[in-house]
């Protein structure tokens, strides 16, 4: 579903300063989507901060559509996506981003699919949001419902993008280590214990099931971190004295 990220344009309908629009176009870069629409712009400021707030996706608000109305903006789509954070009857069938990102990837498949949001004061009009086949609400606390217009753009995006199954994660290059690898650091290192004076061999094996659990687990508690903190200090008191 990588290439229907394509198809996914993002509408900004009455954006009132043009700050956000060029934040918006850096939160669809960070995504790998591309196409940005501004209906009936209602702009108060110029395009400098729009610049400015883009940084390397300049492309994207230089590539940008204007359109008079939100209609047109739209019309070729084969679903319109609107972002609401308010309530009401017309509004219950919201869905969060995370939900329905998988099915608007694969209308996205057949055709556009825009990604409306409204304006920064007071969002999309009832008559935007019954224009609109689908509707997102980004869950957030109740206590404050209201998110930054490029901020929600971002989640959106990022919701999409994920769902598209685009990004691979790091994953670690060595192959796991064999138990026999392990048991062979184990004597090693206890071998190195007595070596440096850190415990004598009757505490040799009390101190390897320290040593055990935190070679399986990772340093974990403030007692795994002393412990090696201990053999540390040892180490580096030897080597003072032999040198």
């Amino acid at each position: 579903m990588a290439g229907a990220l394509d198809n996914i344009r993002i509408v900004l309908v009455g954006t009132l300063y043009t700050g956000n629009v060029g934040s918006a176009c850096r939160a669809m870069a960070n995504m790998g989507i591309r196409h940005l629409t501004l209906a009936a712009p209602n702009l108060q400021n110029g395009w400098d901060e729009a610049e400015k707030f883009a940084v390397h996706a300049t492309d994207i608000l230089k590539n940008r559509v204007e359109t008079a109305t939100f209609e047109e903006a739209v019309a070729d789509c084969v679903a319109v996506v609107g972002t609401t954070a308010r309530g009401g009857l017309y509004r219950q069938h919201v869905k969060p981003p995370r939900e329905c990102a998988a099915e608007l990837l694969k209308l996205a498949a057949d055709g556009p699919v825009a990604i409306v949001f409204g304006r920064e004061d007071k969002g999309l009009t009832n008559e935007e949001i019954a224009q609109c086949t689908h509707l997102l609400r980004i869950p957030v606390d109740e206590g404050y419902t209201s998110i930054n217009l490029a901020q929600a753009v971002l989640i959106a995006c990022y919701e999409l993008f994920t769902a598209a199954g685009t990004y691979v994660p790091p994953h670690e290059k060595a192959s796991p280590a064999p138990q026999a690898q392990k048991m062979q650091l184990m004597k090693n290192w206890a071998e190195m214990l007595e070596k440096i004076g850190f415990c004598e061999s009757v505490q040799r094996d009390h101190f390897m099931q320290g040593f055990h659990r935190v070679f399986s687990r990772g340093v974990y508690t403030k007692d795994d971190a002393a412990l090696l903190l201990g053999v540390a200090r040892q180490a580096i008191w030897t080597a003072s004295h032999t040198s």
